[in-house]
């Protein structure tokens, strides 16, 4: 939605736009089978994951072709631009990954960490996705900066709202279980907020509670009763507010103003 919005933005779509949006979708969807594995998830938006399936083998491999598919789809369409800010993407998913595996181990992320962190994988895929559609639809150089800069912020603040659910969430095929960012030993910012705020000791038990998987109903309301939740909402709602403001260099349109719509639903979503 995003890649045709911003390709309507600066022009139209065509055959690249659809290929570019289609690459994202198989980057984004490989993404998400790899990360079941790695966080021995077994469900994924409501339903059993893939892993849980088919099992890790199996999952390993389908994410690695749905990678391969991307790359084949990459190579076909023989525009050396789209390859660059796809492949530059996929590096940033690469990262951000290995990343959030090596901190899941030692708990000691912080917010300068959680912010890199996301950066590289949600914001990454957001922000390709705003640039591609810049670039297919025929965009100039500064639209285009402006697209991908777009994309950049939503990503941020999409990840952090997302965050921010599993603590208020709700269980379903679309809702997001609460506490299961928990299980799955991930610290994220209304838990690193919570946690800067809360005594040694309170913080202590905290961290051995999570690493241990029990007592997570605890750790939840520990969040909820502190700032961490009001905290990270104006965070996103910061980040939602600057991809806004990118989108200053384009001229009114139906498009521009369904991409602040959709950059306004992103910060005030409940599921």
């Amino acid at each position: 939605m995003v890649t045709f919005l911003a390709a309507k933005l600066v022009g139209d779509a065509d055959e690249r736009t659809i290929t570019g949006s289609l690459i994202v979708e198989y980057l984004h969807n490989a993404t998400l089978v790899h990360d079941d594995i790695v966080d021995d998830s077994d469900i994924r938006r409501g339903l059993p994951s893939i892993k849980k399936i088919k099992g890790n083998k199996v999952a390993v491999l389908y994410g690695d072709y749905l990678l391969a598919n991307s790359l084949q789809a990459m190579l076909d369409l023989r525009d050396l631009e789209v390859f660059d800010i796809l492949s530059l993407c996929s590096r940033r998913l690469a990262k951000g990954e290995l990343l959030q595996a090596a901190k899941a181990r030692k708990l000691d992320i912080d917010e300068e960490v959680y912010l890199q962190m996301i950066s590289d994988k949600t914001a990454a895929l957001m922000s390709a996705s705003a640039e591609l559609g810049g670039l297919t639809g025929g965009g100039n150089d500064e639209q285009r900066t402006a697209l991908k800069d777009f994309g950049e912020n939503l990503g941020m603040a999409f990840q952090i709202r997302d965050d921010i659910l599993d603590y208020e969430g709700r269980t379903g095929i679309i809702g997001k279980p609460v506490g299961g960012d928990l299980k799955e030993k991930k610290i994220t910012l209304p838990l690193i907020r919570a946690l800067e705020k809360s005594a040694h000791g309170s913080r202590n038990m905290i961290i051995k509670r999570i690493k241990h998987r029990e007592g997570l109903k605890q750790v939840v309301e520990f969040v909820r009763k502190s700032d961490g939740i009001e905290y990270s909402n104006n965070k996103a709602t910061q980040y939602a507010e600057t991809a806004k403001r990118k989108l200053d260099v384009f001229e009114e349109s139906e498009f521009k103003s369904m991409l602040i719509e959709l950059t306004d639903y992103v910060v005030s979503r409940k599921k």
